[in-house]
Formats: structure tokens, sequence, C-alpha cells
């Protein structure tokens, strides 16, 4: 992760859920360092969003997932006092299916766990990261309530 930037980053954020539980990760390196937060990283050249996705997940957590959709784009960008960027990155939030595997924290994660979601107002979550999994909470059910009139 380089402070102070010249350009934007990509990255790729997987929100995986397990029933009624979403995988969170406890960020080991800044920015929000010690944070819970989703599991994601840097996209790759040559990567696709999907890719980067399933292999961070893995990577972060030893779980295994497939890509499901497109959930949104969040533009974090954190100033300092000076008012200049220490980090700038595009994120790109893909929602995943859980395959199989219990978190176990590898990788840049300090901790790895599943996480109700009455849970999470609890944990300080960055508040587009609540957002981002509630959003992906309704598209979820949305799907499943389409595939079971199918």
């Amino acid at each position: 992760m380089v402070a102070y930037p010249s350009k934007p980053t990509v990255a790729v954020g997987a929100i995986v859920f397990k029933q009624d539980k979403v995988l969170l990760v406890r960020r080991a390196n800044e920015p929000n360092k010690n944070q819970w937060s989703l599991p994601g990283g840097r996209q790759e050249l040559g990567e696709t969003v999907a890719e980067t996705a399933v292999r961070e997940v893995l990577e972060e957590t030893s779980v295994i997932v497939a890509p499901a959709c497109l959930v949104d784009v969040v533009d974090s960008i954190t100033k300092d006092e000076a008012g200049r960027i220490t980090y700038h990155y595009t994120l790109i939030e893909m929602m995943c299916r859980w395959e199989r595997g219990e978190p176990v924290a590898k990788d840049d994660a300090l901790d790895a766990q599943w996480f109700s979601l009455k849970d999470l107002p609890n944990l300080g979550l960055w508040s587009e990261t609540e957002k981002i999994i509630s959003k992906a909470w309704e598209l979820r059910k949305k799907t499943t309530n389409q595939n079971l009139k199918s």
C-alpha cells in the first residue's frame, strides 16, 4: 500500500455470505490497520475483477468462493492534515458465493471471521463498508426469492 500515490489504485472487495453471516477480515496494514473490513486487495495486471475477488478471499481467509455479481464501486480517498492525498483507491465491490472452507487469517489479515449482520454496528466498520454489505444482502435476498419462484 503506497502512501502519497501518484495515481489511484484499483482494488476489489469481496462480500461473502454464509447463511446470515458475512465474512470479514481485520486488516494488518494501512490504511485502516486493525479495523474490520471486507476481504480484498489490489487487482493485478492481466487479472479480471472476478479473479481478483476470488484470489484475495483465498489469500486472506483460505475460504473458497465463486464470483456472483458486481455490487458497487466506491471511491476511498484519504487526505493528511495538509490536504495531501495519502491513499486513493477505486474499490470495486463484488459479491461472491461461499463454496467451502472456514476462515483462517492469512496474508495481510490479522483475523478472519463470520459475523452476524446484527453485529456489524458494533465493529466500527467504515460507513461505506456497512452500506455495501447491506446492498449486497438486499441483492442476495432478491436473487434468492427470484430463484425460488422459477
